[in-house]
């Protein structure tokens, strides 16, 4: 997909390659020195959000060599510079790192991902074409269609929430809902669909963080190297399970549920069935403890205990049906 045309004969171009899915800080490490040695002056990232996310923490770095070690540019950091210019070419329809503040790297030695939030990453051109998402085969496409659904669920019922990410995360979920099954059979209106709708959500959360679901499915990445949009899928029922006595998301549900269920082939009628519709198989064994997750739990419409570890096993006891739908 990706043609370099005449126009660019007369420019230096490196390529790097080989990147995680769930970047490293020695992937960024070794980007950093790749960069300087290339003699660059702007960063192309095709590909995933591991690819834009690697891009990021190495255009920070280079802008404000200060943050060398990776890890101090956990949360909230105080960089001074704009990150090396970024043009994102997304090839995935779930992240929407092309458009959002955030970055999120694995400590590979810890086993843990840690959640990065800078103004100075964001692209300074996202080229969003869906042409470039054609090619993705349809378990990928399935699980950065969930990554970008739970964005938009967890950015409406978040409590940071507020009427102008209300109205990106509605939409999303709407377009986003009406578009997933398309996408999977690779049909050009479900392409266009998820490439907007995955967008949009990340409009939305960029401004108001997510929840729970995030900060387990970080964990699954870290511990397991789970894909983040398999690992979200998986995580994305159980909160919504865990949430369901929230208003936040009662309010969610009612407004949802129209727009959800055109797409989907069961019936909803109910917050239950809306949770089973979005289920995605998983075992029954216990997750990791996750000690507050990389989003802070205070931001989940529900009440999470810092050190609380939630199982399938426990969540199944506690369904009215006894049993949360495998399908």
């Amino acid at each position: 997909k990706v043609v370099y045309s005449r126009a660019c004969e007369s420019r230096k171009v490196w390529v790097k390659d080989g990147n995680s899915s769930n970047p490293t800080i020695d992937n960024v490490k070794n980007g950093v020195a790749a960069f300087k040695a290339s003699g660059a002056d702007y960063i192309i990232a095709i590909g995933g959000g591991s690819s834009m996310d690697t891009s990021k923490a190495i255009g920070i770095i280079i802008a404000n060599p200060e943050f060398e070690d990776v890890r101090s540019l956990e949360g909230v950091a105080p960089t001074r510079k704009p990150c090396v210019p970024i043009i994102a070419v997304p090839t995935t329809a779930g992240t929407a790192a092309e458009v959002t503040i955030n970055y999120v790297i694995t400590d590979v030695e810890r086993k843990r991902k840690f959640v990065c939030v800078d103004p100075h990453d964001m692209p300074i051109i996202a080229v969003v074409d869906p042409e470039m998402m054609s090619s993705m085969p349809k378990g990928l496409t399935a699980s950065t269609g969930m990554d970008a659904l739970t964005h938009a669920i967890e950015g409406y019922t978040t409590k940071a929430a507020w009427e102008m990410t209300d109205m990106f995360h509605l939409k999303a979920i709407e377009i986003i809902s009406k578009s997933l099954r398309g996408a999977v059979a690779n049909t050009k209106e479900g392409r266009e669909g998820m490439a907007l709708g995955q967008y949009i959500a990340g409009m939305g959360f960029s401004n108001v963080g997510l929840g729970i679901a995030h900060s387990m499915a970080h964990t699954l990445g870290a511990v397991y190297d789970t894909p983040h949009g398999v690992a979200c899928a998986m995580m994305l029922p159980i909160v919504m399970e865990y949430n369901a006595d929230a208003p936040a998301f009662n309010a969610c549900i009612n407004i949802s549920l129209g727009a959800i269920k055109e797409a989907l082939t069961v019936p909803l009628v109910s917050r239950h069935s809306l949770i089973n519709a979005v289920w995605y198989p998983a075992s029954s064994h216990a997750l990791p403890h996750v000690p507050g997750g990389t989003y802070k739990p205070y931001n989940n419409p529900q009440l999470t205990a810092v050190f609380e570890s939630i199982t399938l096993t426990e969540l199944n006891a506690g369904h009215p049906s006894g049993q949360l739908a495998n399908s």
